[in-house]
């Protein structure tokens, strides 16, 4: 597999942007999984390491540094929360009898159901003791800190585009605080509901297609969109941007097309 494009480099740091489905580094169990980290150190060798992760699932911008000075002071900065991160991420609003449980609401919903166009989620987050490889949520003792700031891009029916900075990072921090506010990402296996498939014929009227009709997106609806970090030579900030995967445009153009907009 070739390494995935180079969005951004220089002497000091380089990022990637990730496909969906790529691990970062090996995995736990199967060592011979293919991870970007491999791919980098087969290429480019042993001296870039990544200074952040993604998910396997999201897509997007890892960045790593070429020079143990910068691999420091990028570290650093995400250590101390200063790194300004944006994901975007389909999801999609359920019935309050479908959402996640919790004694009570974390976000209470408007008086046609929806959710606010911005809102804040803090909630701490630990393991699944019951589901290993899970997260969940917390809602007094216990969890480590998360806070996750939510605004709603662009509605469409049931479904949002939105825009997500986490100042934290949590594993699956957005993919849970999405779930625990009633509108889990579009395809989250963990967390979301498997029965909502975003199909053309659910928002095409009309719609005469094959009846082996497959979803307008099949991976997980999270992509990490910009990245902005003080650069480790000139101390600017520098911002990287990684435009939206094709699978994800086709998604949001049915939309826009076809769905009701609010």
């Amino acid at each position: 597999m070739a390494l995935p494009p180079v969005i951004y480099e220089d002497e000091t740091m380089i990022a990637f942007d990730k496909p969906s489905g790529l691990l970062i580094a090996p995995d736990r169990w199967d060592k011979k999984k293919e991870n970007l980290m491999g791919l980098v150190h087969d290429k480019m060798g042993h001296g870039v390491a990544n200074v952040h992760r993604l998910d396997a699932d999201t897509s997007g911008i890892v960045l790593c540094a070429k020079t143990k000075p910068a691999l420091d002071y990028l570290s650093g900065q995400f250590q101390s929360k200063t790194v300004g991160k944006l994901y975007l991420a389909i999801s999609v609003v359920l019935p309050e009898d479908r959402a996640m449980k919790l004694p009570t609401p974390v976000l209470p919903r408007l008086p046609d159901g929806s959710l606010p166009e911005s809102f804040t989620v803090d909630l701490g987050l630990g393991e699944d003791e019951h589901h290993p490889g899970h997260m969940r949520v917390f809602r007094k003792r216990g969890g480590k800190a998360s806070l996750t700031e939510f605004h709603a891009r662009e509605r469409f029916g049931k479904y949002i585009l939105h825009e997500c900075r986490p100042l934290t990072g949590r594993t699956h921090q957005i993919r849970v605080h999405l779930a625990a506010v009633g509108a889990p990402i579009l395809n989250d296996r963990f967390y979301g509901d498997p029965d909502e498939l975003l199909l053309l014929s659910n928002l095409k009227r009309g719609y005469k297609g094959r009846g082996d009709e497959k979803p307008l997106l099949d991976r997980l609806a999270l992509h990490a969109s910009e990245l902005t970090v003080k650069h480790p030579v000139t101390r600017e900030p520098v911002t990287i941007r990684a435009e939206n995967p094709h699978e994800f445009e086709v998604a949001l153009k049915y939309l826009r097309k076809f769905s009701a907009r609010a």
